[in-house]
Order: structure tokens, then sequence, then C-alpha cells
């Protein structure tokens, strides 16, 4: 039943944004009563936070071992560029007012919808093979290349270059947490 919850959400959200999104059309949608989502969800803004990170964990890249982290990281980047459309930088907006009423942030959300294994697996073996230094992995530095991407698509909303892409990596992040034996 969640899952015909949230795909019903999805829907609702597809097609009216977050403005039009109620507790009613999704419970129609689902087949259920406005009650049954008010004990998993008590707000819209919690039904949609659970739609989004049920959407974006089924559209999650695998990043497989690619024998180094620049590689690694532009792959993930460019997914997390391309997968981001103006629709949905559009739906965290229309969000923002009923964040700020709930006393949440975009962080939070951020949080609630993105799990980031694929990102910390890929940090992990890049400690691993010895390219970054784990003590220079703060937690500010080790999300710097996520939040330079989020930043862009919110500025622009459109997919990176993969010459920013690159920048990100190797002009900024890199030269941060590169082991000593490594040259960036």
């Amino acid at each position: 039943m969640e899952d015909a919850i949230l795909e019903a959400a999805w829907a609702e959200l597809s097609e009216s944004g977050y403005s039009g999104l109620t507790m009613e059309n999704v419970a129609r949608r689902a087949g259920t009563s406005r009650p049954v989502l008010h004990r998993r969800w008590p707000s819209r803004t919690a039904l949609a936070t659970a739609a989004l990170a049920q959407r974006f964990a089924h559209a999650a890249p695998v990043i497989p071992d690619m024998g180094n982290v620049r590689d690694e990281l532009c792959l993930l980047l460019r997914h997390m560029s391309d997968r981001a459309n103006s629709g949905d930088l559009q739906l965290f907006f229309d969000m923002q007012k009923d964040l700020v009423t709930e006393r949440s942030s975009f962080t939070e959300l951020r949080n609630r919808i993105v799990e980031g294994n694929q990102y910390r697996a890929v940090l992990a073996r890049a400690v691993e093979r010895g390219e970054i230094n784990e003590s220079r992995l703060t937690p500010r530095i080790a999300s710097l290349p996520l939040d330079l991407v989020r930043h862009d698509l919110m500025m622009t909303f459109k997919p990176l270059t993969d010459e920013a892409i690159s920048d990100i990596v190797d002009n900024i992040f890199l030269p941060l947490v590169a082991s000593d034996n490594q040259v960036c």
C-alpha cells in the first residue's frame, strides 16, 4: 500500500506540481483515505519528500570501480546532474515555504531524499587505493563536490557541462583531499 500511495503522490506532483498536491487527491488516486495517509505522513511536505525519496532510490546509479577516483566522481556527478531536471528543482523551491513553516530546511530534505551510498563507496575505494587522504575528508570537504553540483543546478536549472564537472573534481575537490603520494 505504501508504494501505491507514493506512486500516486509522485503522479500528482508530476501533473499538478507541489502547489496542486493534496492529500485528498493522493488518497483518491491510491484508493485509500486521508486518515491512512496522515497516519504515515503528517503533512503534504512529508508525503512529497517520501515520494521524491522513492523516485530517487529507484533511479540511483551504480558507480562501478573504474580504478581511479577521478573517473568515478565524474561519472557520479554526471548522473547527478543529468537526473535533476528543472521540474524537480522547481519542486524543491515550491516546498520552501512549507519547509520553513515546519522548521525544516533544504539540507534536511536532501538528507531524507538522497541516501549517498554510491558516493560513500567511491570515496571509500579511493581511500583504500591510497588516492585520498582520509584525514582530509572532513564532512564539509567530503560533501563539497555534491554541494557544488547542487548549487550549479539550482542557479542555472541546467545540467552541468563536462568541463564544469571536471573543474569541480580536478581543480577543487581532488587538490583538497589527495594523499601526499598522489599528483593532481
